[in-house]
């Protein structure tokens, strides 16, 4: 697993670490980290071995001791071309989540000899945005492996609460990725639940939120405010802030979930149960509404203060849950435990089966390209009064 990126974007990577766990029992796995600050995180973290390699000569000298077969990229980091000068590798894009942001659809999936996606809905996805490329040929579907891996343990008390995972994204850094609903939904949804005793608010806004806009980052506060005076007002009622480094029980035991259009609905969808997903406000946000969108249960930033009576609706209508159903096998698969990771294991064995050995055991430098547009250096964590 090959990780270019600083630590605030780590979160990416830590959704990885049960599946990669799984993985390391049947095959060597490691993680390369390229920034002194986020290895040092991942060092601590993850479950496999990493190794920091800040420079292009030390990526260079751990292909020559490793017999490197396959490589997997979260994200789409301008320094994964330093890694992918190397040939004999299949070079396998893996991403953080299943969405339908436009982020899905890039055309830098080309770079990556393969990519691994969550199922059928993907698959169209690619076909339909991407010319001249074989999406049979260069995409695996492998489901969820995440969600065999979740535990079922809240930190509450099972007291009849409804409980409502609220997960908005960051509000974005153009009008294209204006997916954010913090400032829009989030104060009028949460005072609501917050307000009512039969429901519990577990809140966990993106780590991101607030970062380009203040008035975004002023609804972040006045929410974790408002969760502290209610669980003060009333100690049995176990709201929850969740700043928590894992995703893991809160998608699997809250009873309704609302997320934004963000990897967060995929996340929530491939569990099964209820959720809604808040209407961008933002008019250039790119939505796109051929997936699951176009028939997901829509939360219209006019009626985030009436969330509770469409908490009620997408939980007990019959209609609602059919169409939940449809759409959860649609973009996963079979979703039976055990069914995702095993689907995982099966491609990174093909791809091991498809190993060129004579080109892999022939000296590094006949699998480089000959030159690198990205051959930089630097370690961008390394800044002047950070504790790099």
């Amino acid at each position: 697993m090959y990780f270019a990126d600083k630590k605030v974007n780590l979160y990416q990577m830590r959704q990885w670490y049960k599946p990669l766990a799984a993985l390391a029992e049947h095959v060597q796995v490691a993680v390369i980290g390229r920034s002194a600050v986020a290895t040092l995180t991942l060092m601590d973290e993850a479950p496999v071995p990493v190794v920091y390699l800040r420079t292009t000569e030390d990526l260079e000298n751990f292909l020559r001791e490793q017999d490197v077969r396959v490589a997997l990229y979260v994200n789409q980091n301008a320094r994964n071309f330093q890694m992918f000068r190397y040939g004999g590798i299949s070079h396998v894009f893996i991403n953080h989540g299943e969405s339908d942001k436009a982020y899905m659809r890039s055309n830098q999936h080309k770079a990556y000899d393969y990519a691994f996606i969550a199922g059928d809905a993907a698959r169209e996805r690619l076909t339909d945005a991407l010319w001249e490329y074989d999406v049979d040929a260069r995409t695996f579907a492998i489901g969820r492996p995440q969600t065999d891996h979740l535990v079922n343990r809240p930190p509450f008390p099972d007291d009849g609460r409804t409980s409502v995972l609220y997960s908005p994204t960051w509000e974005g850094d153009r009008g294209s990725m204006g997916y954010g609903s913090v400032a829009t939904h989030g104060v009028a949804l949460s005072k609501a639940l917050l307000a009512d005793p039969r429901f519990r608010l577990v809140y966990r806004p993106h780590p991101r939120s607030g970062i380009v806009d203040s008035g975004y980052a002023r609804a972040n506060r006045e929410i974790i405010a408002a969760i502290a005076r209610a669980n003060a007002a009333d100690p049995h009622a176990h709201h929850v802030y969740d700043d928590a480094a894992e995703l893991d029980w809160q998608l699997s035991a809250t009873d309704v979930a609302i997320t934004d259009v963000s990897a967060m609905v995929y996340d929530r969808l491939a569990t099964g149960r209820p959720l809604l997903v808040t209407r961008p406000v933002d008019p250039l946000a790119d939505v796109d509404e051929t997936g699951y969108l176009s028939a997901c249960e829509w939360l219209y930033a006019d009626d985030a203060s009436d969330i509770i009576a469409t908490i009620d609706r997408v939980q007990n209508s019959d209609e609602a849950r059919a169409s939940l159903d449809y759409w959860v096998r649609r973009h996963f698969g079979d979703t039976s435990p055990g069914a995702a990771t095993e689907r995982f294991h099966a491609a990174i064995a093909e791809l091991l089966a498809r190993s060129d050995l004579d080109l892999v055991d022939r000296p590094l430098e006949t699998r480089l390209v000959e030159s690198d547009p990205f051959d930089d250096d630097e370690d961008e964590d390394a800044v002047p009064g950070e504790d790099a």
